[in-house]
């Protein structure tokens, strides 16, 4: 008979691989703010929540906090790195460049804050993974609800264009697993914050299905060829003309001659 924590396990696992598909879903954002040299309309908000959200994580994880919790420390160490990659050395270089580096440099000064004032103000683990795993429910909970503003925005614009339906889909895949993973052996600490994750990321695939059809379509520019005017002169003659441009560079300019019958 298969037990609740080999289930719990097998939860576990499948959870760490979509808590990784969703560290890296934002990647085909980033692709297009890098290709586009502009951040346009989207929004820093998730992504920066998910970094700290990783950074307490790994704290939590670490043996001076909370023992035998490698799992959380790896899957989550490498969220920290990737979101760090996509947050701090890839937007910094386009428009928003003062705000992002700002966010990160608070969100660092913050942990380095709750890291000191952990290590020194509880001397047992447990009151050290108790007042770390409070404060990861509060941010994990900032992080799932932290695409309301591009939700209020998608309702203002009728417009899903700045909402990216793979970072929907999957933090509510990760939200229904990690729920499930908290409900087996319950679990508050967990349940809050991804049975709230799951909750936001199911209102944000329901908008995409309402405002899809009102989101604009891109149109194509048409390519604009130049015409050649005919010039009607009282020779025959076709001669071609070289003149240098207010650049410096030679354009050619041909000029159509028509004799005209009388």
């Amino acid at each position: 008979m298969v037990s609740p924590d080999m289930i719990r396990n097998v939860v576990g696992i499948v959870g760490n691989v979509i808590s990784f598909g969703l560290f890296l879903s934002p990647v085909p954002t980033f692709w297009r703010i890098i290709k586009n040299k502009n951040v346009q309309d989207f929004k820093a908000d998730p992504y920066l929540a998910t970094l700290l959200n990783c950074m307490l994580w790994v704290f939590y994880g670490l043996p001076i906090v909370h023992p035998n919790s490698i799992l959380v420390v790896t899957i989550n160490g490498i969220g920290l790195v990737i979101e760090t990659c996509l947050s701090h050395h890839l937007l910094p270089l386009l428009r928003q460049e003062e705000q992002e580096e700002d966010g990160s440099a608070a969100e660092a000064l913050f942990m380095a804050a709750v890291a000191l004032a952990v290590l020194l103000g509880a001397h047992t683990h447990q009151r050290r993974s108790l007042i770390v795993s409070i404060l990861c429910v509060i941010f994990d909970t900032i992080m799932y609800s932290s695409p309301l503003t591009v939700m209020s925005q998608v309702v203002k614009t009728k417009s899903v264009e700045y909402m990216p339906l793979l970072l929907s889909v999957v933090s509510f895949l990760n939200g229904l697993n990690w729920t499930s993973y908290a409900l087996i052996c319950f679990d508050i600490f967990i349940t809050i914050p991804n049975g709230l994750g799951m909750l936001f990321a199911a209102v944000q695939l329901i908008l995409y299905v309402i405002y899809y059809r009102t989101t604009p379509k891109k149109q194509n520019k048409n390519l604009e060829l130049p015409t050649v005017t005919p010039v009607a002169k009282d020779t025959s003659v076709a001669p071609i003309s070289k003149d240098n441009d207010v650049n410096g560079s030679t354009a050619s300019h041909v000029t159509i001659d028509i004799t005209i019958q009388p």
